[in-house]
């Protein structure tokens, strides 16, 4: 049976993979606490998340979340079970569970982020990641240290959509914001007034 559940995830995840285009990119929403994989202006998914406690910025030492246009630059953490604790990019052997008291570790997987801009110059050698938290609990209020934290299971689903190169805009805008709305009807010829 367990075997059967993880072929339909595998097939569901191949079929939205081959589904999204190369303009496919990540929306992280500051005020919303919430991250969407968008494309051409259609949500395809969206995730709660937490941004840092301590505000908004790029500067070394600040543990603040940097704003702007970033990209993906690495990924870690194929395969690995949720709650795996990643420790220096790599994986230490130990599973945590979520919520686990007193335990604030980076598990599951990571997305390493790299920005584009002057404002957030400084993302990648800060290692600002997108990456899974023990930590669920805080999810949906600023509180982490300067990176995207995220559930485990919503990660390992965001994980497999992301690509190196992949846009990555962290903003003080509303997702709303980026989300077209789409009119499914067709005009037809009789409503046409001509």
């Amino acid at each position: 049976m367990k075997s059967l559940l993880t072929l339909s995830i595998l097939l569901a995840t191949t079929q939205l993979s081959s589904a999204l285009s190369v303009a496919t990119e990540i929306v992280i929403s500051v005020p919303d606490q919430q991250l969407a994989l968008i494309d051409r202006g259609k949500l395809i998914s969206k995730y709660p998340i937490s941004t840092s406690k301590f505000g908004l910025g790029d500067g070394n030492g600040t543990y603040r979340t940097p704003l702007g246009i970033l990209f993906v630059s690495a990924k870690f953490g194929d395969r690995l079970p949720a709650g795996s604790v990643i420790k220096n990019r790599a994986p230490t052997g130990e599973i945590v569970n979520a919520n686990a008291p007193g335990r604030d570790a980076i598990v599951s997987r990571v997305i390493w982020l790299r920005g584009m801009e002057q404002q957030n110059r400084g993302a990648r050698d800060r290692c600002i990641y997108i990456h899974g938290t023990p930590e669920e609990r805080t999810i949906g209020r600023p509180a982490s240290f300067g990176c995207v934290r995220m559930r485990s299971r919503d990660v390992i689903a965001l994980y497999d959509y992301a690509h190196i190169g992949m846009h990555v805009t962290i903003t003080q805008r509303r997702i709303d914001n980026f989300i077209q709305q789409h009119n499914d009807e067709e005009p037809s010829l009789w409503a046409r007034s001509d």
